[in-house]
């Protein structure tokens, strides 16, 4: 047995069913302790990318997200993926391998701090000794899902990795208990008094079992639910209490203003601001009564609260629900009216255009279709249109808002589920991991890649035309798509209106391989879309 071993194993341990990563000579000994711990590993080609594919993996499965790099330019090349995994909430253990401390002294090839680098993104960073291995890996896995979930970082040395260890009891994993605030019994009596509640739910619950106490939160009190982009789904959006998703769209947003200026209560729900735009600065008055329950307090400035709760988000709704009494509330029927004017405001308004591939894709997917979405103009007009059947089934990038993620996000989803995942992403997304293609050649997952070709970067050309700036740096060649989709193994087609992109959606879930449907729009589709 090697140190290798033992990090592998308790890694195991702790959830984890694959790992992701480009091997170098300096994590040969972890790849191969990987697959002989039954960790099986994945190669992408490219580290920020391999990081993606364990976010999307955890969201479907709940499985530990492992990320495997070597040193230098590997780690170097993982840092965009790191910063999504802190901003995200995604517990993602950062493995990276290095040279022993003494080496790197006069052996500088490849060697920078690695810690230091990632110090400002990683909620710990720690670096294996001879006989810490398991529970180093113990300790980051605690760090890594306690509180708001977020990457830890652990440098592997060399000589660590390789040397031959004694095998030692493994270190137990401490039960994850629930933190619940002793006294609710503020928070109680607000509830008791509104009588136009409305809860706000966002990324502190996600990944967690908070779904079912937010159902039954919603069940006892009455209140209509808006959520951010990452929280749909936790409540069924064909509920009538559930109004819309909120925080990118000025449009959207305005649509539901009536409501957040109309309630008696707001209660965040796991609601963190860092998913949203400029404009939900202070979006009500700071004597507005508010609850905030939160998984860690933090000083974000963004909004006022009467009230905040830190913990396990659905452990303090479900013990508010369960000792609230239902009373009738908004007597009026607005959440039903906004609900309403939300989704008009969203239909398609030709024939063909990105509102048009959106709806026809939602018509075509099965129930359950897992969907990710790239960053771009067109992640804010699918998160109004594409209605989500359940948690943690339209996965993208909110807090960062990264490109290039949905691809990889989509494969990791496929490979935990085995069933058709889509991949929605721009031109210019695709772009930055076209290499992955071949990824999905070899692991021959079924993921639909429905790229939108409008051969610029629109939401950055939108914002140059609204500030009056000339129109630079956002317009590119175009590229045939289907093509290169054929030369990768998989199947590549373009279409021009909704009846083509039906038929070639119905084939393609049904595919066992990759397909790629290019669809071209005009980028001015997106003018006031949202």
């Amino acid at each position: 047995m090697r140190g290798a071993d033992l990090v592998a194993a308790t890694l195991a341990k702790a959830g984890a069913t694959h790992a992701f990563g480009i091997p170098g000579g300096e994590v040969l000994a972890l790849v191969d302790a990987l697959g002989r711990a039954g960790i099986a590993f994945r190669l992408a080609r490219h580290e920020n990318a391999a990081g993606f594919m364990a976010e999307g993996l955890w969201h479907v499965t709940g499985a530990l997200p492992v990320l495997v790099a070597t040193l230098g330019p590997g780690v170097a090349n993982a840092v965009n993926v790191v910063a999504n995994a802190r901003q995200d909430r995604v517990p993602l253990i950062f493995v990276t391998g290095c040279v022993d401390a003494a080496l790197a002294e006069s052996y500088t090839h490849q060697v920078f701090d690695h810690a230091a680098v990632l110090r400002p993104l990683v909620k710990a960073s720690f670096r294996a000794a001879p006989g810490t291995e398991a529970l180093v890996v113990a300790k980051a896995v605690a760090v890594a899902r306690r509180g708001r979930p977020g990457p830890v970082h652990i440098d592997l040395p060399i000589s660590v990795a390789e040397a031959t260890v004694q095998p030692r009891p493994q270190p137990a994993m401490p039960p994850m208990l629930a933190s619940v605030p002793a006294d609710l019994s503020a928070a109680a009596r607000m509830l008791a008094a509104a009588r136009r509640p409305l809860v706000l739910a966002g990324l502190d619950l996600v990944g967690s079992s908070g779904a079912a106490a937010l159902d039954r939160f919603l069940a006892a009190t009455g209140a209509p639910l808006l959520t951010t982009y990452k929280a749909k789904g936790l409540v069924p959006e064909g509920d009538p209490r559930v109004v819309g998703g909120v925080g990118l769209s000025p449009k959207a947003d305005a649509i539901v203003r009536p409501l957040i200026e109309e309630a008696d209560l707001i209660v965040l729900a796991g609601y963190d601001p860092i998913e949203m735009r400029q404009g939900w600065r202070d979006p009500w008055p700071a004597d507005k009564p508010v609850i905030d329950i939160v998984a860690e307090a933090t000083a974000h400035g963004m909004h006022a609260a009467s009230l905040v709760l830190e913990g396990d988000v659905g452990t303090i709704l479900a013990r508010l629900g369960e000792g609230h009494a239902p009373v009738a509330t908004w007597a009026e029927g607005e959440p039903a009216s906004v609900r309403e004017r939300l989704r008009a405001a969203f239909a398609a308004p030709g024939a063909w255009g990105p509102h048009a591939v959106f709806e026809t894709l939602r018509a075509a997917a099965p129930a359950g279709t897992v969907a990710a979405a790239d960053s771009g103009a067109h992640r804010i007009l699918l998160s109004q249109i594409w209605h989500c059947d359940g948690p943690a089934r339209l996965l993208q990038s909110t807090g960062l808002c990264t490109m290039g993620c949905a691809l990889p996000l989509a494969t990791g989803a496929a490979l935990g589920s085995g069933q058709p995942t889509l991949c929605f992403v721009g031109d210019a997304g695709l772009e930055m991991v076209l290499g992955e293609l071949s990824t999905l050649r070899d692991l021959a997952l079924p993921v639909v890649i429905v790229v939108l070709v409008d051969e610029a970067l629109g939401l950055i050309a939108l914002k140059q035309k609204q500030m009056g700036l000339a129109r630079a740096g956002v317009d590119f060649g175009a590229s045939d798509f289907a093509a290169v989709a054929r030369a990768m193994g998989g199947h590549g087609a373009t279409v021009i209106d909704r009846a083509d992109l039906a038929q070639e959606a119905r084939a393609a879930f049904a595919r066992k391989g990759f397909s790629l449907i290019a669809c071209p729009i005009d980028a001015a589709a997106y003018e006031g879309a949202f």
